[in-house]
């Protein structure tokens, strides 16, 4: 009934905590991207991919006591910090899902900045195109964040990496 959701209190349980929403929206796409069978369905948005099945996801683990959030007052914005509950790892513990280890996944990404993982997962979202595009794509859709061509070399190291966990 709840295997998508599980499937997330997997995610959760495999890291201490996921700090920032944008953050947590590009480690999950970037798993799935590389073989991790989550469901939630994507679209290019703002700041590169985005799921609001995701967003109402982690909605609905919060409401049911899976998942706490709590929420930091930046100099400008809120942070949003999210860590899987008791209640989560004891549902967790009852559900059947198979999913691979994501601690590799995990430590990697948690390496990386916000503004990198919105980069590989750009990148990702443009797959289907040559190498070629998809770094023009970048340098349209993401203009106002001036990437660097060594930055786009170190996120196609990276979607190796990522890809060699699979």
């Amino acid at each position: 009934m709840l295997e998508n959701h599980a499937k997330l209190m997997h995610f959760f349980a495999s890291c201490d905590e996921v700090v920032g929403r944008k953050r947590l929206q590009k480690m999950v796409y970037i798993m799935k991207k590389c073989g991790v069978e989550f469901e939630e369905r994507y679209e290019f948005h703002f700041y590169g991919p985005y799921s609001e099945e995701l967003t109402l996801r982690i909605e609905e683990m919060c409401n049911l006591g899976f998942l706490s959030e709590a929420m930091e007052e930046k100099k400008n914005y809120y942070q949003y910090r999210y860590q899987l509950t008791e209640a989560g790892n004891d549902f967790l513990s009852h559900s059947a899902i198979d999913l691979p280890e994501l601690g590799d996944y995990i430590e990697g990404m948690n390496e990386k900045s916000s503004r990198f993982l919105e980069l590989v997962s750009t990148m990702l979202f443009f797959e289907h195109l040559p190498q070629d595009e998809i770094e023009e794509k970048v340098y349209t859709v993401k203009s106002k964040q001036n990437y660097k061509s060594e930055e786009l070399e170190e996120a196609w190291r990276f979607i190796r990496e990522m890809r060699s966990y699979s």
